[in-house]
């Protein structure tokens, strides 16, 4: 069967079916749009305002202090665990200046999943936010320590959070040298070497959890980065001067390539929350008359549902879209009566770092991942044979295009697992079922993989679980989803307790502990304690038969 192509009646005007992707580095985009745009403003951060040309030597100078002082390479992994911030943006471009490979951490993570990623991504430098140092692992070489009010101006705003108003905390005690703040390594004025990265290099490396219970890295290169940024340039109306909102998580490939890096190749300005607020999104788009917000669907519903959103100005919005959970027909029907605008929903992975499919924006369909973007080709197949499937019938998801990734760091096994070879082409197995119908269009109807989709964060319960069995108490733990009318599905831990369990071992004290020990998003919002967990003649758990009947008592409880 050929690849799908009914969705190209339905292409957006004026845009090629096939791009023609610039053979650079990513940080190349930055230089040539602050070579454009000197004195535009690139970031606008609570009240404060760098222009291109200052956040490009800002760059450069912290290239070289990573090379220079830090002992940087080429293809050297850096870590970045910061919130939201200038500091984020800019470490980010200055570790592919250096020509070394970024290795984004969520900020919320703890020590023990931080250790994970540090020593699996061999990083031996690292840019942190001073709340956030405790957390690194000791035996890093050099940690730039980041203060976000250095970069909120003079007189951050009364509305700012606390963290970004925050002054700075004296340095942890460690070996000279061991932490440096970020105004230190700028002062310091190194200049990088040349810039040598291209295509093919290595460039960023997020961590996308698997069934294993380990998060693995998706490594990718300039060359699959490049091409999403430029897809999503491509494929909507920014206008001549975009300004874009940036509310999503910067380590989260979504958030990196629609808030940032395609912004940056436009030459946008992008006007940064450090965290959600919907307050500050809804003053943000008025003052900053912002055009384009790129946002997870429970982020639009929250705007939305804020009392007295209708006397607000959006009316500079041209494009709003995003995914993590499918949009209800009410909050798209305020959306539009509010702007005239439809929220165009996407599709995409970490290996794929960021969409493979987005709903063109002149015929979007409602709770739908949309049509393959450009050069992707995407089918759905038996999950089993492998046998490519018709319109309409139900099965995995796999997809072939420019943005997949190499494969995942140090772990070809998993890499063998996750790819597979169709027509003399490499396709990535989502792990996602669905269909496509005879409009080419794509809908995403269940998990192959056991993921809990909790308010668009990926929880695997596999990685809960492994945390879980470190509780003194706790014998054996099952995790999986349960319903949450907020964030869509939350995480509920099913615990069998160990013979003679002391008191501390209740469900609130469970859930207690796994705060203290995991990142917020991850920690069960439901513990249930049973006397045993339900087996298989082989042994297994049986997750499934507990996560059927969860749903089951979803289904049948009472609604108002």
């Amino acid at each position: 069967m050929p690849a799908v192509t009914l969705h190209h009646r339905f292409w957006p005007p004026g845009r090629p079916l096939s791009l023609d992707y610039p053979q650079r580095s990513l940080y190349e985009n930055l230089r040539l749009s602050a070579q454009r745009h000197p004195t535009r403003s690139m970031i606008v951060f609570h009240g404060a305002s760098i222009d291109y040309a200052s956040c490009l030597d800002r760059v450069d100078r912290l290239a070289g202090f990573l090379q220079h002082d830090c002992g940087v390479a080429r293809g050297d992994r850096v870590l970045l665990y910061l919130q939201n911030s200038p500091q984020w943006i800019l470490a980010y471009y200055a570790i592919l200046r250096a020509d070394a490979m970024v290795v984004p951490v969520n900020a919320m993570l703890r020590a023990a999943e931080l250790a994970h990623v540090a020593a699996d991504s061999g990083a031996a430098v690292a840019f942190a936010a001073q709340d956030l140092v405790a957390e690194l692992p000791p035996d890093l070489r050099r940690t730039i320590v980041v203060t976000y009010r250095d970069c909120a101006g003079d007189a951050p705003s009364p509305e700012a959070p606390e963290a970004v108003r925050a002054a700075p905390l004296p340095l942890p005690a460690s070996p000279a040298g061991a932490f440096v703040r970020w105004t230190d390594a700028l002062a310091a004025g190194r200049r990088p070497d040349a810039h040598l990265a291209g295509p093919g290099d290595l460039a960023v490396m997020p961590y996308s959890s698997g069934t294993t219970g380990r998060p693995k890295g998706c490594v990718h290169t300039h060359r699959s980065a490049m091409a999403t940024a430029l897809m999503h340039a491509r494929w909507g109306d920014w206008g001549d001067a975009p300004v874009v909102l940036a509310t999503l998580p910067l380590f989260h490939v979504t958030g990196m390539q629609s808030n940032m890096n395609a912004p940056i190749l436009l030459g946008a300005t992008i006007v940064l929350l450090q965290r959600w607020d919907r307050d500050a999104a809804a003053a943000a788009i008025e003052r900053h008359r912002v055009t384009s917000w790129g946002c997870i669907t429970t982020m639009a519903i929250d705007l939305l549902s804020a009392p007295g959103i209708e006397r607000r100005d959006l009316s500079s919005l041209r494009r709003i879209g995003g995914g993590g959970a499918a949009m209800p027909a009410a909050i798209a029907a305020r959306l539009r009566e509010l702007t005239g605008l439809e929220y165009i929903e996407g599709y995409g992975l970490s290996e794929t770092i960021a969409p493979t499919h987005i709903n063109p924006p002149h015929r979007a369909k409602r709770q739908c991942a949309g049509v393959p973007l450009f050069d992707v080709d995407a089918r759905v197949v038996d999950p089993v044979s492998l046998r490519e499937l018709a319109p309409n019938e139900t099965g995995e998801i796999v997809v072939h295009g420019p943005q997949l990734f190499t494969g995942y760091w140090n772990d070809p096994r998993a890499t063998a697992e996750a790819l597979v070879e169709i027509d003399a082409k490499r396709f990535l197995r989502t792990g996602d079922i669905g269909h496509y119908d005879d409009d080419g269009y794509f809908f995403v109807t269940d998990r192959l993989k056991r993921m809990i989709n909790a308010a668009g964060f990926k929880v695997w319960p596999a990685e809960v679980e492994a945390m879980m069995y470190a509780h003194p108490e706790i014998q054996e733990a099952c995790v999986i989803a349960a319903h949450d009318e907020r964030r869509g599905e939350t995480v509920k831990a099913v615990v069998v307790l160990r013979p003679g369990a002391a008191a501390d071992a209740a469900p609130a004290a469970i859930a207690a502990w796994c705060r203290e020990h995991m990142a917020a998003y991850k920690v069960p919002r439901i513990v249930e304690v049973v006397d045993a967990l339900p087996r298989s003649a082989t042994g297994k758990v049986m997750w499934r038969d507990l996560q059927e009947r969860e749903s089951r008592q979803d289904r049948s409880e009472p609604t108002d």
